[in-house]
């Protein structure tokens, strides 16, 4: 049993077509998701290389953790086709990684750290089957990883908000997938274990992994983000993170929250248009 709570443009038009010798890491089209016929994201298309970590940025309400969800299936769309590394999302749920929001979990489950991070094995080992001491092993070496693993016994009630976000973080990294989602890893965590989580990104980077992070705060977009997803119900912009984090760009994602973007602005010394 898990214990995730229930949850119930600068690229061009192309069609879904056949998978290249070389395709993207990821690969949407058409993507519509809409709830109570009321539409949350309305005909995005992506094309994201491999080994990248991508940001994806835009107001409250715009649709970013609706995106991770529809391209995990999580949520049901509309319209909309997606691929991870040329083949449909469904034949290859086993190399994809997911890190939802903290608040998703009922962090009161009578479980222990170590416990938590092996069901990120499951898959492998098998609903309602022992977790061995060969996996064990493994989730402790993902805990090593967040360096957590002195807490490996204790109940996840009694980790700080900072000690769960790594947690979580080590139970994704135990499936050693090819590309990860991450919802706002960062939400709720101190600079150092901000500072953490961010090398592990790019560790994984370097490992020619790809990983998606929704993100909140402008003025780290530059320095923490390759490849950035600007979307408000639609894709503003999405590409090199240098040629698409512009001024323009940030005031057509986010409308008319001036106070925001202009103290993101002056934050990062300007940004050219």
């Amino acid at each position: 049993m898990d214990i995730l709570k229930n949850h119930n443009q600068s690229t061009n038009k192309q069609g879904a077509g056949s998978p290249t010798a070389n395709p993207p890491a990821l690969f949407v089209r058409d993507l519509t998701v809409a709830y109570n016929r009321k539409p949350v994201l309305w005909d995005i298309d992506l094309d994201v290389p491999s080994a990248v970590v991508a940001g994806i940025v835009g107001p409250n309400g715009a649709g970013k953790s609706t995106l991770i969800k529809a391209i995990l299936d999580l949520v049901p769309h509309t319209s909309g086709n997606v691929e991870i590394f040329g083949r449909p999302y469904k034949e290859q749920r086993l190399i994809v990684g997911y890190v939802p929001q903290r608040e998703s979990v009922d962090w009161t489950y009578p479980i222990t750290a170590l416990e938590l991070v092996a069901m990120g094995l499951y898959r492998k080992i098998g609903w309602f089957k022992p977790v061995t001491a060969r996996y064990r092993e493994r989730a402790r070496e993902a805990m090593d990883q967040v360096g957590m693993a002195d807490f490996a016994d204790r109940q996840i009630s009694r980790l700080s908000g900072g000690q769960q976000q790594r947690i979580f973080l080590a139970r994704a990294l135990v499936q050693d997938a090819s590309m990860y989602f991450m919802d706002e890893p960062f939400a709720g965590v101190d600079a150092s274990t901000e500072e953490a989580i961010m090398a592990i990104l790019q560790e994984l980077r370097e490992q020619g992994k790809t990983v998606f992070v929704v993100h909140h705060d402008l003025e780290t977009v530059r320095r923490y983000f390759d490849h950035l997803i600007m979307l408000n119900m639609r894709v503003v912009a999405a590409g090199a993170c240098s040629e698409v984090f512009t001024e323009e760009n940030l005031r057509r994602t986010y409308g008319g929250r001036l106070t925001l973007l202009d103290r993101a602005v002056d934050a990062i010394g300007g940004i050219k248009p």
